[in-house]
């Protein structure tokens, strides 16, 4: 991106702004010298959320955007040359989040992160080497993900009342989470033109994965009623093609989704933590618990691995358990 330096203001300015650009707003000076090391690996970063941006890669971004950022400051305190960073030093990095206390997961995450970092360096030839290559992420141990029951899924989806525009489209959103398993991301940035109401399913796009999920009857209800009477009057632009939209009209927000879920789970008096995924949780256990086919509830869900499904093999009711061990004849 294109600069100058104000001298007398001290400060950068850009000629070529983009909104990441725009929340960079450090100083880089002790004397009336600019630090171009330290300001042109914040315009990098810059650049990388940029690219993720364009492509779509809405779920991994702020995530990454932290990572790279921590990883960046690191080497500015030690005066390290990203361009010259070595295995050994993303080695150090990692046994540093270690000993601070971080979580396996945490630093797999920052791993990833940091991968994607110098991928993009080398797309752009600014490296030739990638120094996060060979290097093995910590074993991070699957955790049992967090499931209401039937009972608590009814009673939370009872909570929207019907008697305003946004009870409206709060019923048809959590039922529509709940009949559906998808992610929060995935389900905010549906399209209007995404749901097909006369056949009952969804369309979901991941990148350049797709999968129809199909909508059960009291999802396909509330879902009619909140397109056809709520949205209309909601949506101050013709032009809007989110699904689902906030009070002033604009696409929903993943914390605005979040606040929600949260708002009625205290409605509900239901004593578990109860975000988003956990509704995702329940939709894939309760099928399973149904007699539902492990690969249907995969491609449901979107997994690319079976491995990913299979965690919810472990809330199977004990009952089946009881007539296999009664019916298989070497159980």
């Amino acid at each position: 991106s294109k600069f100058e330096y104000n001298f007398e203001e001290k400060q950068i300015i850009y000629l070529e702004q983009n909104d990441s650009i725009k929340n960079i707003q450090k100083y880089y000076f002790e004397t009336r010298e600019i630090n171009f090391y330290n300001l042109q690996l914040d315009l990098l970063l810059a650049d990388i959320v940029t690219y993720q941006k364009n492509k779509k890669k809405v779920v991994l971004l702020a995530g990454n955007e932290i990572s790279a950022k921590k990883l960046c400051n690191i080497l500015k305190e030690n005066q390290i040359n990203y361009t010259k960073v070595s295995k050994e030093d993303i080695k150090t990095y990692l046994n540093y989040l270690k000993k601070v206390g971080k979580k396996s997961s945490t630093i797999s995450r920052n791993l990833a992160s940091i991968r994607s970092f110098y991928q993009f360096l080398i797309r752009n030839r600014k490296i030739k080497n990638d120094p996060t290559e060979d290097v093995q992420s910590p074993k991070v141990e699957k955790r049992i993900p967090s499931v209401l029951t039937a009972q608590e899924v009814e009673l939370l989806l009872e909570q929207p009342k019907d008697v305003d525009l946004k009870g409206t489209r709060d019923k048809a959103m959590l039922e529509f989470a709940y009949a559906t398993g998808m992610r929060v991301t995935e389900i905010i940035n549906l399209n209007i033109e995404n749901v097909n109401i006369e056949e009952g399913y969804v369309i979901c796009r991941t990148g350049a994965k797709q999968r129809n999920i199909p909508l059960g009857s009291l999802s396909l209800s509330a879902l009619k009623e909140y397109i056809e009477d709520a949205r209309p009057i909601l949506i101050k632009n013709e032009r809007e093609k989110a699904l689902f939209v906030n009070v002033n009209g604009k696409r929903l927000t993943r914390q605005g989704f979040w606040k929600i879920v949260k708002y009625y789970k205290e409605q509900a008096h239901i004593t578990k933590d109860i975000t988003p995924h956990v509704l995702r949780h329940s939709f894939a256990t309760h099928l399973l618990q149904n007699g539902a086919d492990l690969k249907a509830i995969q491609t449901m869900l979107g997994h690319s691995d079976i491995s990913s499904t299979q965690v919810y093999m472990q809330f199977q009711d004990s009952g089946l358990k009881d007539i296999y061990q009664k019916a298989h004849p070497r159980a």
